[in-house]
């Protein structure tokens, strides 16, 4: 199966969590803890598939240039982030996300299927909650509930077409993957660090709901075991 068609599987996890926020309307708790767990989920897939297969390349300078690439390309993410406001801002700097999730992906089953898989139960989880951020702000906007979910959908359809982007890495020589790898390493630990975190605690923390990262990153430590 082609990475692109796994996308398919965070892009219906999105349209699911745009259509529970424009009818549920989670707490502020609630979405805290899905933020949590997604955080757990990604760094795990980050530092147990990513970084693994980046070692193994033997290449020093694809991957200072391929971190270093994707250093620039979040910091330019953030300076977007900080400019541009509003409902166009909100879906613009979302939409640069989906598109470098969905390369991350391509990148990831370019690496091995293993890997891929467990990268898109990670982004499934992330998108999902993509999809209750996206929502809630477009509704609080006064969108209609269709206006809402269909906006929603045709954002996160920039994931498959990351996905296609990503894939012909794995044609590419070992060195070269290297560049690409440390590029979707970087990219991933800025969407736990500066992205899913920062957001989850500007809710008040409680106990259980800071054990949401680690119940994620346990999560898919025992899927990693079970897959073999």
């Amino acid at each position: 199966m082609q990475a692109w068609t796994y996308t398919l599987i965070p892009v219906a996890a999105a349209v699911i969590g745009a259509a529970a926020a424009v009818n549920l309307r989670p707490g502020p708790v609630l979405v805290s803890a899905i933020q949590h767990f997604a955080a757990g989920v990604v760094f795990a897939a980050a530092a147990g598939e990513i970084l693994p297969d980046l070692k193994h390349t033997g290449s020093v300078w694809a991957t200072v240039i391929g971190g270093a690439l994707g250093v620039a390309a979040m910091l330019g993410v953030r300076t977007l982030e900080r400019r541009m406001k509003g409902p166009v801002g909100l879906m613009a700097v979302t939409g640069i996300d989906v598109l470098v999730d969905g390369l991350v992906l391509g990148i990831a089953f370019a690496a091995g299927a293993r890997a891929g898989i467990l990268l898109t139960v990670a982004l499934t989880i992330e998108v999902l909650f993509l999809g209750l951020t996206v929502a809630n702000e477009l509704g609080e906007g006064g969108a209609s509930k269709w206006k809402v979910v269909g906006s929603t959908a045709g954002l996160v359809l920039l994931l498959p077409l990351g996905a296609l982007l990503g894939g012909p890495v794995g044609s590419l020589p070992a060195s070269v993957q290297g560049g690409f790898l440390a590029f979707g390493l970087i990219a991933l630990l800025y969407l736990v660090t500066e992205e899913l975190l920062v957001e989850a605690h500007e809710t008040e923390d409680r106990p259980w709901v800071t054990a949401m990262f680690f119940a994620g990153f346990l999560l898919l430590l025992l899927l990693d075991e079970m897959i073999g």
